[in-house]
């Protein structure tokens, strides 16, 4: 890490056997929380006046906290976070993940979380690459909350809402984030995002509450009312058809442009991912509570 002067805090709840010692690394034992409880643990630690998150599955590029810090020249700045992108050496299909996510037909508008993008100011920013003012990530209560995914989306409501001030996000802040592969672990990750997206339309609607987040539930909708209505009205069978065929050619078309050997992994997908999110978005917009607040 290209800076002077840093400290490392871990939290963990299962035991680390390497010795750090000679290095600026303390290790907190817990029994098992999730990272929310963590870091708020790990703030009576930390002796800094930045806080930087980062998880267990990500590590920084060497000018991470340099560029990051820069931004906090303005007082009006509370937070910085930038993309998280997709190692080279990650696996074939953990890389074809996260080519998912930053795709335009899947990360959509959200693509900047995961490849660099221009530097904007942000309402909602993932924990996994965060930097924050200790002053305001106390003033805020911390993340407080048993939420998991989701614990950022209540904290950068807090700053930006309660406190009236910035996140900022940076694209040279960057860190490099390991990808569950395709299928099944980057599908289990999707329907944790999705489901507590659907439930934070109603329990944070000033960040979630937005059409880009229904596109997918609208999407599976469409498909299958699409598919009856189209049974019992013969005529709309060819436009039913048609309009799959159209969006199966674009989705086909996006992956090729990531060379032949990732087309079918990556246009299988991005059609899962849609049709997983669209259905967890659902369940979660559905769900009087979630497990974490029962």
């Amino acid at each position: 890490m290209d800076y002077p002067d840093f400290e490392i805090i871990i939290v963990s709840d299962t035991h680390i056997d390497k010795d750090f010692k000679g290095a600026r690394v303390k290790i907190i034992s817990t029994v098992p929380l999730n990272p929310g409880q963590k870091r708020d643990m790990a703030i009576d630690q930390a002796k800094g006046e930045v806080l930087a998150f980062i998880d267990d599955d990500v590590y920084p590029h060497k000018d991470w906290l340099k560029n990051a810090l820069v931004n906090f020249s303005d007082t009006e700045v509370a937070a910085v976070g930038g993309p998280a992108i997709t190692p080279e050496e990650d696996s074939f299909l953990q890389r074809a993940s996260g080519l998912v996510y930053s795709s335009i037909l899947a990360g959509g508008n959200y693509a900047y979380r995961f490849i660099p993008k221009a530097r904007r100011q942000v309402d909602d920013y993932p924990s996994c690459n965060f930097l924050v003012r200790k002053e305001i990530f106390q003033e805020t209560g911390g993340f407080s909350t048993n939420f998991w995914p989701g614990e950022d989306t209540k904290l950068c409501l807090d700053i930006t809402k309660k406190l009236k001030k910035k996140i900022i996000y940076d694209p040279r802040v960057l860190v490099y984030h390991h990808r569950r592969p395709l299928f099944l672990p980057h599908l289990k990750q999707v329907c944790a995002y999705a489901l507590h997206r659907g439930y934070f339309v109603k329990r944070f609607p000033e960040t979630s509450l937005r059409f880009t987040y229904f596109i997918p539930t609208l999407f599976l909708v469409s498909i299958c009312l699409g598919s009856f209505i189209s049974s019992i009205f013969a005529p709309l069978k060819f436009v039913y058809f048609a309009v799959l065929v159209l969006y199966l050619l674009s989705v086909l078309i996006s992956s090729s442009f990531f060379g032949l050997r990732m087309i079918f992994p990556l246009a299988i997908g991005i059609i899962l991912t849609h049709l997983v999110y669209g259905f967890y978005f659902l369940k979660g917009l559905m769900s009087p509570k979630l497990e974490e607040e029962i």
